[in-house]
């Protein structure tokens, strides 16, 4: 085990990398770890009774005031932990550290509440989706509900945030492919100002878009190798499957060209008809790129999945052509250059993963960051909107994160999203 290396707290300046040995709710720093930036961080370590500091050379740009380093097992004493939480009852900056930490609790019970309503949420589409069949009338009666409540909820919201949902909330077993469809379909719908009407049948459009699939054999929907040209033919015809289902379910005429043309490219390349441009309706144009991204971050295969992050990029940098170039501009700006579920690196060396973005502010999402200090229910969630000392550097894929670190943000194998359609976000009232 490597030595410790400690400084007095009056040998601090800029460039040191500092590890505070206290718990984390001691002191009023965002993390117990960081590298010393101003005279005013330096000033608050000071206040907090501490004698000396533990410092990590490798990662310092600078060596203490006096070089009075030591190397020590252990740190001399300072005050007491009684003490120190009896200084910290009165001090503004830990009063400022309680109102980030209440503030944090907030966003963990919103957190809960929408994955509440995704588990919900997915249930009903469980029951849509088994028995389409055998009670259309009633199921298609229970789609529209549905829909016509999603619909409610996200061109009502005055912000709307777009949240990963967690491991904890029924498992890889939740993901529904439509449901993912629909909910980035109407957010693209509510970002241009879709009429209502237009919004509703877009969420039915969106929702039964594969139902075609029921006509499809399993061992072709669910093959992880590539599919044989004969395979190929069969799979393309869910679009025609799927708009005779929905005749015979009486759905509407726009319904049904979102269902045949789901698969349509802007470029004329896309099937089953190979239309182009102004050719494919402007409600499949939406639902083409949701359905598009989906697959890319949820194919058959877990292992060929790309990160939000990549599909994104992919989707903007190499295959531009085929999407509606309005609407796919559209889509970026409300998913941000990092989506939700998207692995990140932040300036300051920690890792962290995207759990929401709230999509008036796409840039600024926000963030768990994984510190093996802090316990995972208590974990740091990081608002990038208001953080000034710390930005995104990179994204990082899954695999490329040490196991506890994978193991602490949970990112689930597959990529489900939901939306907080609730009230602008609460404030902890400033102290």
């Amino acid at each position: 085990m490597p030595d410790k290396h400690y400084v007095s707290v009056d040998d601090l300046r800029a460039g040191l990398y500092v590890h505070l040995d206290m718990k984390w709710f001691e002191h009023p720093f965002a993390f117990s770890h960081f590298k010393i930036k101003s005279q005013e961080q330096i000033d608050i370590i000071h206040s907090l009774g501490l004698k000396t500091v533990r410092i990590d050379p490798e990662l310092c740009d600078a060596v203490p005031v006096q070089s009075s380093q030591t190397t020590v097992a252990t740190p001399p004493s300072g005050l007491t932990v009684q003490q120190r939480e009896a200084s910290a009852a009165a001090s503004p900056i830990m009063v400022a550290k309680r109102a980030m930490m209440e503030q944090m609790r907030l966003r963990r019970e919103d957190a809960e509440r929408v994955e509440k309503a995704f588990v919900d949420t997915a249930q009903t589409i469980r029951d849509i989706e088994k028995n389409l069949y055998s009670r259309p009338a009633e199921t298609v009666a229970q789609a529209t509900q549905l829909v016509t409540k999603m619909v409610d909820s996200i061109l009502n919201a005055p912000e709307l945030a777009i949240q990963v949902m967690g491991d904890k909330m029924g498992g890889e077993e939740l993901y529904f492919h439509s449901l993912n469809v629909t909910m980035l379909s109407l957010m693209i719908a509510r970002a241009i100002a879709l009429p209502v009407d237009a919004v509703g049948i877009l969420g039915i459009g969106a929702l039964l878009h594969d139902v075609g699939h029921k006509e499809v054999p399993d061992k072709i929907l669910r093959k992880t190798t590539p599919l044989t040209q004969a395979e190929r033919n069969f799979y393309e015809l869910h679009c025609q499957f799927g708009i005779d289902i929905g005749k015979r379910l009486k759905l509407a005429a726009a319904v049904l060209s979102i269902i045949g043309e789901h698969h349509e490219f802007f470029d004329g390349s896309g099937f089953p008809a190979k239309l182009k441009a102004e050719h494919i309706g402007v409600l499949p144009r939406i639902v083409v790129i949701a359905n598009y991204y989906d697959e890319l971050c949820n194919p058959p295969s877990i292992a060929d999945a790309l990160t939000p992050h990549e599909a994104l990029s992919l989707m903007f940098s190499k295959l531009r052509p085929k999407f509606d170039p309005k609407m796919l501009q559209i889509f970026i700006r409300c998913l941000g250059v990092y989506p939700p579920g998207t692995i990140v690196q932040l300036s300051n060396g920690f890792i962290g993963m995207v759990t929401n973005v709230n999509t008036a502010r796409p840039m600024k999402p926000m963030v768990m960051v994984y510190d093996a200090e802090v316990p995972k229910d208590e974990a740091l969630l990081l608002d990038m909107d208001r953080e000034v000392d710390v930005n995104i550097a990179k994204a990082i894929r899954p695999m490329q994160v040490p196991r506890e670190v994978y193991n602490y943000l949970s990112p689930r194998k597959r990529v489900s999203y939901y939306f907080d359609a609730g009230a602008t976000r609460k404030e902890v009232p400033k102290p």
